[in-house]
């Protein structure tokens, strides 16, 4: 490592091997050769005067490129494509004279950029199906745990632990269904010209534009499109970078909303994710145990959500056919989107395989919560015993009016189901009353909601993508 230079976090401390590999310069530019060779094969199938050897050649040099004569020979022709077609030919001289043919520079740096998106996305959509597995896992086995529930971040009626992960469970569902929206729709550039007019190919096959068709498809097939896109200018339309990013940004709102909500719940010290044996939350705080990986998430999901305005400006301002002030944008914009998704992705699979979940103070939360919301419950029972519903609910006024009073100016627990117990307009129910207050009784049907949506929904999606799920992946920096 070069410690004189600016060194990008996400590749030097956060994201995945394959996802760097996708967005490196070695899998871009062997990729430019493996299109350069593809157009060249189907040429020769075509009809056009290309030979075995050239084809060999070009074959035996896809991946063993010299960075360093490329480099020399773009500060020469401050051409990026150009020096590269040198340096290749030069490995390959018969076939230096069929290198690029027909082609403009866009045919293979467009061209390869939807390669990177598409197995970029491909990546992503492992993790995500990793992180549906272990979420559903955590909601079905916590389906049933009594949790206080919030709005506007103020107690309200409860829910369950295994409901409230359901939610970001649906989440990511739709997200996932964006994501394979968009992946199976992904077109290819192909062979589209210098103006996208495809004027210098049809000139190659004399005029015969079956021709020209058939070499734009088998180009795609044969780096795994089905789709081309329908019409160009030089390069395709910069709107499908601005979908692609939307179907990022998705991913990051969604794992914000989770890890926003895990760092308030660590707050509350319900949940916590987890936490190294040696691992230091502040350098001057030692009791510290900071939700640096939720924070970490959070961060970086802050940044993707951005990326779809970035994109949709660039779309917007392409002049007619196109303009390169799209270019330096887009070698951040599109690798650095990917990265930073990869790196929650991997985080937030962390922090859901470890999380740690405190039953003892989720329940004592409950109870000092539970006996106002239990009133009406309360009410109802003692009216069925016999009692005038008008006194009752005055009693249960005043004795929750005290209970709070109690809370806030003393600092104590709440006491009111022991007034309730003490006063004898409740005394037919008093032997019930803790029956009536059992949280399990107030979560309506979230356990039976969280089963069925796991059910129906998630594991039938999960069982479609077995062999995804079953791949191994490797171990993360967190």
């Amino acid at each position: 490592m070069d410690y004189q230079v600016y060194q990008n976090p996400l590749t030097d401390r956060y994201a995945s091997k394959e996802m760097s590999y996708n967005f490196s310069p070695q899998k871009k530019h062997s990729t430019w050769r493996r299109l350069w060779l593809t157009l060249a094969e189907a040429e020769k199938e075509l009809g056009l005067d290309i030979t075995d050897e050239q084809l060999q050649q070009m074959a035996a040099h896809l991946d063993d490129i010299d960075f360093d004569a490329v480099a020399a020979r773009e500060k020469e022709l401050r051409h990026d494509v150009m020096s590269h077609i040198h340096v290749f030919g030069a490995q390959c001289p018969a076939a230096m004279p069929i290198i690029h043919l027909g082609a403009t520079s866009c045919y293979v740096t467009d061209n390869t950029e939807l390669i990177q998106m598409r197995d970029g996305l491909k990546i992503l959509r492992g993790k995500l199906l990793k992180l549906m597995a272990l979420l559903a896992d955590f909601a079905l086995a916590n389906r049933a745990v009594p949790t206080l529930g919030f709005t506007h971040y103020q107690p309200a009626q409860l829910t369950t632990v295994g409901k409230r992960f359901s939610l970001y469970l649906q989440d990511f569902l739709l997200d996932l269904e964006e994501l394979e929206f968009e992946l199976n729709k992904l077109p290819f550039r192909s062979v589209k010209g210098t103006t996208g007019t495809q004027a210098s190919f049809l000139a190659l096959f004399n005029g015969d534009h079956g021709k020209v068709k058939t070499l734009e498809k088998r180009v795609a097939a044969r780096m795994g499109f089905d789709r081309v896109i329908d019409v160009s200018g030089q390069t395709y339309t910069r709107k499908i970078d601005y979908f692609v990013m939307a179907v990022l940004s998705g991913i990051a709102q969604s794992a914000y909303k989770m890890a926003g909500d895990i760092r308030l719940l660590a707050n509350l010290r319900e949940m916590e994710e987890p936490f190294g044996k040696s691992q230091i939350g502040s350098s001057a705080m030692a009791y510290k145990r900071n939700p640096m990986r939720s924070e970490r998430v959070c961060s970086l999901a802050r940044y993707v959500m951005t990326l779809p305005l970035n994109a949709a400006h660039t779309e917007a301002t392409q002049w007619f056919e196109r303009t390169l002030d799209d270019s330096a944008n887009r070698r951040l914009v599109l690798a650095e989107g990917f990265l930073s998704v990869d790196v929650i992705l991997s985080l937030l699979l962390n922090i859901v395989d470890g999380i740690q979940v405190w039953p003892n103070v989720i329940a004592r939360r409950v109870a000092a919560e539970l006996p106002f919301m239990a009133t009406e419950n309360i009410l109802m029972a003692a009216v069925k015993a016999g009692g005038d519903r008008q006194l009752l609910h005055e009693a249960i006024r005043v004795h929750s009016m005290d209970a709070a009073r109690r809370i806030k100016e003393e600092g104590g627990d709440n006491d009111l189901l022991d007034r309730i117990k003490a006063d004898p307009a409740f005394a037919a129910i008093r032997d019930r009353i803790d029956q009536l207050v059992d949280p399990r009784s107030f979560v309506g049907r979230a356990p039976e909601q969280v089963e069925e949506f796991v059910d129906q929904r998630v594991r039938p999606l999960l069982a479609r993508h077995a062999a995804e799920l079953s791949a191994g992946g490797e171990a993360i920096n967190v």
